[in-house]
């Protein structure tokens, strides 16, 4: 090829590359150059619009951190954020497309008219995929939203807090949290996000309901029934739907008024967990690292996969840290709830924002296989940001258990006391805002996993630090 001629074809070849770069950076501005200006300044209008939008949106991010929950949290918004990223996928495509064509690369040699059409290939895949998958993201995150969350009256407050029953129990045919394995009362500050966690030993017995509610008027003595304790309330309540009328999850309202008889507090909403699948939210963020402070077994010995957790601090994938919060083996139920306490405190620290969106398609999985709520929809955004608030506090514990509750024979009013002197403190209002003092027992005394003993209580079940106390 002559000297001039092979100037020319590189200066071709040069210029298509050009204007698929071009695209990549400011989509419509090879087209703008290339003189198919209406095109190229209709795409770059879209562009310049969609960053401003970005920018904006940004800023008041940055003002307003719940403005991202709020949006996270709204279906119809999810839903035009899903199809917009595909119409931009599709657009930008067609631009690239466009941009090789103006680029004539019919008049390359063989060699270069390959190499473009492998640029254009890679940058039309790569930024439309990308667009796509985001897409895809967007729609499943807005499938669990409407898969776990209802459209249920909105609560409010109580005493300036929310109140939060969070229920443990197994699934399988017809007794999805038939009987709840673990019960705890989340008290959230509803401007702050201090939480007080309430734990409720499922074997309470002899308590009362809340006053005026179906339970109530069939037990105005309280639950004194022979074998009839706290985690039974939902079975009995089953056994008995008639009486709840159309309730779709009598065994949970039962619960509920038994939780606000013992504790005297308002139940604003419920979230049950599929212990089964708890595991699954564990994987999807990458496991907790929490302190083992005894040898822990998970499964049983005739099992493939029975072994033991060492102790010491380290990470758990889902599978062990369902055992670690579940095993009984050489413990029992109190230190359990400790170290279930201790399992919950790991998620608030460690679930970072940042994990969310790493993660965010197993955990959208995840939560909706795993999570059944009467949260609305329109409250998940406050309680996001709520729970961000939540990751720069201490977290508090007060649990309803020996040796300062008799689980066969409770004091309500004793109850009652200590839960709303742990909620004074966490507020720091009062004279029980004062320091706490040490518990009584030996430094390093520990049982089944837990800091602590049954006599003289586990750390973890009563500390204004939970996180210390684990």
């Amino acid at each position: 090829m002559p000297p001039a001629h092979d100037r020319a074809a590189k200066i071709r070849f040069r210029r298509a590359v050009t204007l698929m770069v071009m695209t990549l950076v400011l989509p419509g501005s090879a087209q703008l150059v290339a003189g198919r200006r209406e095109t190229g300044r209709l795409a770059l209008r879209i562009w310049a619009g969609l960053l401003a939008v970005g920018l904006a949106s940004l800023l008041v991010a940055w003002v307003w951190s719940g403005f991202v929950f709020a949006v996270m949290s709204a279906p119809l918004l999810l839903g035009l954020l899903q199809w917009a990223l595909v119409a931009l996928a599709l657009g930008w495509a067609y631009l690239f497309v466009d941009a090789w064509r103006l680029g004539e690369p019919l008049t390359l040699v063989r060699r270069r008219r390959l190499v473009v059409v492998g640029i254009n290939g890679l940058l039309c895949f790569t930024v439309a995929g990308t667009l796509l998958f985001a897409s895809h993201l967007v729609g499943t995150g807005r499938g669990a939203l409407a898969a776990v969350f209802g459209d249920t009256v909105v609560a409010g407050a109580s005493d300036g807090r929310f109140n939060v029953l969070l229920l443990g129990g197994d699934s399988g045919a017809g007794r999805w949290g038939l009987r709840p394995d673990s019960m705890t009362v989340a008290s959230i500050d509803a401007e702050t996000g201090r939480t007080v966690l309430v734990g409720l030993p499922r074997n309470l017995q002899g308590f009362r309901f809340a006053e005026g509610s179906v339970m109530d008027e069939q037990f105005p003595d309280g639950f004194d029934c022979d074998g009839c304790y706290l985690n039974g309330v939902s079975t009995w309540a089953i056994d008995n739907r008639e009486l709840f009328g159309r309730s779709r999850n009598p065994g949970v309202d039962a619960t509920i008024e038994a939780v606000e008889g013992v504790t005297g507090l308002d139940v604003s909403y419920w979230a049950m967990v599929n212990l089964a699948g708890f595991k699954n939210l564990v994987d999807a963020v990458g496991g907790l690292e929490l302190t083992v402070r005894d040898r822990i077994p998970v499964g049983l010995p005739h099992e493939d996969y029975f072994h033991y957790i060492q102790p010491g601090t380290r990470v758990l994938n889902g599978h062990d840290t369902l055992w670690f919060a579940r095993a009984r083996e050489g413990s029992d139920d109190y230190s359990r709830m400790a170290r279930q306490k201790c399992v919950m405190n790991a998620f608030v620290e460690q679930v970072s924002p940042q994990t969310v969106l790493t993660n965010f398609r197993g955990l959208a999985d995840a939560a909706g296989s795993t999570l059944s709520t009467n949260l609305p929809r329109k409250e998940v955004g406050r309680f996001l940001d709520l729970a961000l608030k939540a990751k720069g506090q201490r977290i508090s514990s007060v649990s309803l258990v020996p040796p300062a509750i008799n689980t066969a024979d409770p004091d309500l009013d004793l109850i009652r006391e200590k839960v709303q002197e742990a909620i004074d403190r966490a507020e720091g209002t009062g004279t029980a805002a004062t320091p706490k003092r040490k518990p009584k027992r030996p430094a390093g005394t520990q049982t089944g996993g837990s800091l602590g003993t049954r006599d003289g209580g586990y750390a973890a079940n009563d500390s204004d630090d939970l996180a210390a106390a684990c």
